[in-house]
């Protein structure tokens, strides 16, 4: 009954869709090749949501609209495909998409992901709603190192939902927390979205980068602030985790020495080195620990050091010359020597300057009119002293007031972190040593290198896929299995995005050789839109096909037509960009094709219902929004760091 219920509802947005068609061809007075095309749009959508591939639809329907466009003219349409394909082969930006994919695929089968979610969850376990703030910070994590929004919400529908469940949360607290955590590799570079949104709109995946990293931290956040709010208020939908959840086993090693789940660990690990103190355990397995438990503090250091070293040391610079060329001291104006030796007779005379407003000119002012030098004590005392840091290269200057409250800060951040370090919260350190940091450091070490230019994306998709290669082999996990698995993965995504363009860019030139965008373009001209008014309607538009279609098809079906217009009305297409990818998080999140749903679906247990994991994604479709409106009230939310590193 439910799968029936769905289907109706897909077959009466079918019969919407087609009824819009067919009724605006009847409206019209004459029907032009225009609405032939819009005709096509609203086929193209019904194949799809019937199920055919929509690389192929899009191609085929492409290719006969092409050719009526054409005047049935075969050679042409045939010479357009050719056209097509080649222009998709030959795009650079598209070759880091199997390079991402693969890196991807290399650290889910790295099996990172349990080790993250328990140690993320016991670190977070004083949390309210702990186990679902957990779920959202490794799916993020999780997301941002794969980009896979299948992968993760599979993975986390094995490992997450069971443990929620046996917890008491809710089931559709549950559901959405997995789903919309899943999704969230969308946005968060290095996303896959982007590349394909840049290359389709002619925008910087670079910048995209830069500029989609804080709208994905606000989503994320804005997701966990919901969370803790839901537990605080419903304890009953996710109660706190119970003292043998929150249990973490210490080493035999350390109960020998006396360490408990409370106990202080620094003392501990220093007393225990002293002589007949260390109860027979190795002194280097006693400095071992000591280590670990020193490395935020050695850490802190180094970042420390470095910072002061950045902040005060100057960079080698020569005497500025610009003051005695202005007071007329024979320099030109690109700072050249001036010419010597006798001009023309003229060239170096002037009339007398002339008073202004009653005042005579000064001395020195009536000689700069005139040509000549003024005498050297008025020039140096009136040109700007030059600073003398300047002269002499490699000074020091005081460190800014900035610099010391950050030392402070993080100083007092450290000694609360060694005063509340216990041997159970070092057990949870060493989790996340080997789980988090990890990640972390192969996502920023991509995201770094492409945001501060050290590497384009294709180049930075290089070393991602060399840092996942490495990582599966760190854990042991690097098997000709896993290996070829991954490769054929990664075949298979990226042949599916490069047909995509393929026929995404036969379709766009049937559509525009018809006329289609040209009556879209006339359309929304004639409705006389504000800026705003603009960008509410297309997020409106877009918002509703997240419904029936995924957001490739989106991308590359109706952003060739969108993009186009934004000119008109003075939109900034990075800007765009960020809001569209913002709005295609409900492209996972919306039924009835929510793929995200479905993923989970099949991982859970039975008596989880598709209903019950809709109505568990309806509230983060709801903050998705809050985070739209967000992003269009403060834009520098999204176009802060690409203004700061790229001075867009």
């Amino acid at each position: 009954m439910k799968l029936r219920k769905e289907l109706w509802f897909g077959f009466i947005l079918m019969g919407l869709i087609i009824a819009a068609a067919l009724g605006m061809l009847i409206a019209v007075p004459k029907i032009s090749n225009g609405h032939i095309g819009l005709l096509m749009l609203s086929l193209v959508v019904v194949a799809i949501m019937l199920g055919f591939p929509t690389a192929f639809t899009l191609m085929g329907m492409g290719m006969v609209f092409t050719w009526i466009a054409y005047e049935e003219n075969t050679t042409k349409t045939l010479d357009l495909m050719v056209q097509s394909a080649y222009k998709v082969m030959a795009n650079d930006v598209l070759i880091s998409i199997p390079l991402f994919v693969f890196m991807g695929y290399l650290v889910e089968r790295a099996n990172l992901i349990e080790k993250l979610f328990r140690s993320l969850h016991l670190a977070l376990a004083r949390v309210p709603g702990s186990l679902a703030v957990a779920t959202l910070v490794t799916c993020a994590v999780f997301a941002t190192a794969t980009g896979i929004v299948g992968a993760v919400v599979t993975l986390m529908g094995l490992l997450a939902l069971p443990q929620m469940l046996k917890g008491g949360y809710d089931v559709r607290l549950s559901a959405g927390a997995i789903t919309a955590g899943g999704c969230l590799g969308i946005l968060i570079p290095p996303s896959v979205l982007l590349i394909v949104y840049g290359a389709t709109a002619g925008v910087s995946v670079v910048q995209l980068y830069a500029g989609a990293f804080f709208p994905g931290l606000m989503l994320a956040g804005l997701y966990i602030v919901y969370v803790i709010i839901l537990a605080k208020l419903k304890p009953a939908m996710a109660p706190p985790l119970t003292a043998e959840q929150r249990f973490v086993p210490l080493p035999p090693e350390l109960l020998k020495v006396g360490a408990t789940q409370a106990r202080r660990a620094l003392p501990l690990l220093i007393n225990a080195l002293k002589g007949s103190r260390n109860h027979g355990v190795p002194t280097g397995y006693l400095l071992k620990q000591l280590g670990i438990a020193l490395a935020p503090a050695l850490l802190f250091v180094v970042v420390a050091l470095s910072s002061y070293d950045s902040v005060t040391t100057m960079t080698p610079q020569e005497a500025p010359d610009s003051a005695l060329v202005e007071m007329g001291a024979g320099g030109s104006a690109g700072g050249e020597p001036a010419e010597q030796g006798l001009s023309e007779p003229g060239e170096g005379l002037s009339e007398p300057p002339a008073e202004a407003d009653g005042v005579p000119p000064t001395e020195g002012e009536e000689l700069k009119e005139m040509g000549a030098e003024p005498p050297a004590e008025a020039a140096a005392s009136e040109a700007p002293a030059t600073p003398p840091e300047l002269l002499e290269p490699g000074t020091r200057r005081p460190a800014p007031t900035g610099y010391w409250i950050g030392l402070a800060v993080g100083g007092a951040a450290l000694l609360v972190f060694y005063a509340i370090l216990s041997f159970a919260r070092l057990e949870i350190f060493k989790m996340l040593l080997t789980s988090f940091f990890p990640l972390l450091v192969l996502i920023m070490s991509v995201l770094g290198s492409i945001v501060f230019g050290l590497a384009t994306p294709t180049e930075a998709a290089a070393v991602g896929a060399l840092g996942g290669f490495l990582l599966a082999a760190a854990y042991r996990q690097l098997t000709f299995t896993v290996v070829k698995e991954s490769v054929f993965l990664t075949a298979k995504t990226s042949a599916m995005v490069c047909w995509l363009f393929v026929g995404s860019a036969i379709f766009s030139a049937a559509f525009a050789l018809l006329g289609g965008q040209e009556l879209v373009e006339r359309w929304v001209l004639s409705m006389d839109l504000t800026q705003t008014q603009f960008l509410v309607l297309s997020q409106v538009i877009i918002f509703i096909l997240g419904w029936p279609l995924e957001w490739t098809e989106i991308i590359v079906i109706f952003m060739p037509i969108f993009i186009p217009l934004l000119d008109n009305f003075g939109v900034d297409p990075l800007f765009f960009g960020l809001l569209v990818a913002l709005n295609l998080q409900t492209a996972f999140l919306s039924p009835p094709v929510a793929m995200s749903a479905f993923y989970l679906k099949g991982v859970a247990p039975k008596h989880v219902t598709l209903n019950q994991i809709f109505a568990g994604m309806l509230p983060f479709m709801g903050i998705q929004v809050v985070a739209i409106v967000l992003l269009y009230i403060w834009p520098q939310i999204g176009m802060w760091l690409p203004q700061v590193l790229y001075g867009r």
